[in-house]
């Protein structure tokens, strides 16, 4: 394992979808040039390596990951005059998977422009988790089982995140192996109020660097995603105490850790 740079940039702000509501100035969007945002996924300071890198929780429990993956959807760009640029939502969903280079970009087009930040839902909204499937096409298409894996049939919900791994601190399952699973999902119900795990991350890009969108070039919004927060963002998690975590009550607590995992390290323009 690699160590990285320092983290920098400021750490995220958060509200939970549908708490907040803001007011949007019409931009022009006549003419649009490429933007990413690229999720680089770590854990604290180190790389994240799916089968080989081992880690070391707050609960002093060691873990492998190997797989991980997780929703960005509903994003947004403000400039520094506060008008906001939505993009289009249905091409605002995104599954970035660990593993595969190409699926760690979130690829968009948005008006020329200075902008200073950056906000995104990690997760699948309550209104497209409820539309038909055909208004849920591309990595939304839950018709054929969902390769990806990322589609709760029982339960008619997308999984937000989904982290699993190994760890010796993990009891032995069925199949012989000391296995994690951690599948977090829930929009907060259809007909009836239920788990809410949708959350809303504000990201500052100021401190390190606002991206310039300009036609004949691409800006990149590098971010630095740290899934150890996944165990000790406001709560401690144990896998030996929850090796398994999926709709349950318990998720809102890894959700609410999560929800600080994103930070601006710098912006390639």
């Amino acid at each position: 394992m690699s160590t990285i740079k320092s983290l920098t940039g400021l750490i995220v702000s958060l509200v939970f979808l549908g708490c907040e509501k803001t007011t949007e100035t019409p931009m022009d969007s006549s003419t649009l040039a490429p933007l990413s945002i690229e999720f680089d996924n770590i854990v604290g300071g180190y790389n994240l390596q799916l089968g080989t890198g081992v880690y070391k929780n707050d609960a002093g429990e060691e873990y492998t990951v190997d797989l991980l993956q997780y929703f960005i959807s509903n994003v947004s760009f403000t400039k520094a005059d506060g008008t906001v640029y939505t993009v289009p939502q249905d091409s605002s969903y995104f599954l970035i998977r660990e593993g595969q280079a190409a699926d760690r970009f979130a690829n968009m087009k948005v008006p020329v422009g200075d902008y200073k930040s950056v906000r995104f839902t990690l997760g699948v909204d309550s209104v497209r988790s409820t539309l038909g499937i055909d208004k849920r096409k591309g990595v939304l298409d839950p018709s054929g089982g969902m390769e990806s894996g990322m589609y709760w049939g029982w339960n008619s919900g997308y999984i937000f995140l989904k982290m699993e791994g190994t760890s010796a601190s993990v009891p032995v399952d069925p199949s012989g192996q000391r296995k994690f699973r951690y599948h977090i999902g829930g929009f907060g119900g259809y007909n009836v109020q239920n788990i809410n795990n949708i959350k809303v991350i504000d990201i500052d890009l100021q401190a390190g660097g606002v991206a310039k969108v300009r036609t004949g070039r691409a800006a990149n919004i590098h971010l630095l995603v740290d899934i150890a927060k996944v165990f000790n963002g406001t709560t401690t998690v144990s896998l030996a105490t929850h090796p398994s975590v999926m709709f349950s009550e318990y998720s809102r607590l890894v959700a609410n850790n999560y929800q600080y995992m994103f930070v601006h390290d710098h912006t390639e323009n």
